[in-house]
C-alpha cells in the first residue's frame, strides 16, 4: 500500500510514502512548463520513469518512459458519461474502472485487477492509497495513477 500526498510547492514535487508512512517514492516536475513533465525516483534520486503530456491535443495523453524510452501510452477517450482511457504498454493490456469522479478505482492488466486506488478524505491535501499486487511493478502502476490523477484533477476543464 502506498500513500501519494501532493501538497503545493514551488517545483511541484512530493513524497509516496508506503503503509508504514516510509517514503519510497519522490514525484517531481516544473510548474511553470508547456505541457506535464514529470519524473518518478527513488529517494536516492534514481529516475526510475518519465511522465511526458502530449501537448495540442483535443484530449489529453501522456507518455511514460523508462530510461528514455517510450513503455506506455495514456489516452483519454471522448465519453458524454463515463471517463473512458486508453492505455497501450510493453507491460500488458492495461485499463480502469471506477467512479465518474476517479477518487475511487481499478487498475486491471490483462482483465485481472491489479492495483486499488482510492481517495482519502479528511485530509489537508490530495491524498490516494494505492494497494499494489505483489507482482507488479509498484513504480509503474503508480505512474499510471499519476497520469490519471493529472488528467482527472489538474485538468478539470479537459473533457
Amino acid at each position: 500500500m502506498f500513500d501519494q500526498t501532493k501538497n503545493f510547492s514551488l517545483r511541484d514535487s512530493y513524497t509516496i510514502k508506503n503503509e508504514f508512512g516510509e517514503d519510497c517514492f519522490i514525484v517531481y516536475g516544473r510548474i511553470f512548463s508547456l505541457g506535464d513533465k514529470l519524473h518518478l525516483t527513488d529517494m536516492q534520486g534514481r529516475e526510475l520513469f518519465y511522465i511526458e503530456q502530449r501537448i495540442f491535443r483535443l484530449l489529453p495523453e501522456y507518455t511514460i518512459y523508462r530510461n528514455g524510452v517510450p513503455v506506455a501510452q495514456v489516452k483519454k477517450n471522448f465519453t458524454l458519461f463515463r471517463p473512458s482511457f486508453t492505455i497501450t504498454s510493453v507491460f500488458g493490456e492495461y485499463s480502469i474502472e471506477g467512479n465518474f469522479w476517479a477518487y475511487d478505482f481499478t487498475v486491471f492488466k490483462n482483465g485481472a485487477p491489479v492495483a486499488i486506488v482510492s481517495k482519502k478524505w479528511f485530509t489537508f491535501s490530495d491524498t490516494y492509497g494505492v494497494s499494489v499486487d505483489d507482482s507488479e511493478d509498484a513504480a509503474f502502476i503508480l505512474a499510471l495513477v499519476i497520469v490519471l490523477d493529472q488528467v482527472y484533477h489538474d485538468g478539470e476543464n479537459n473533457t
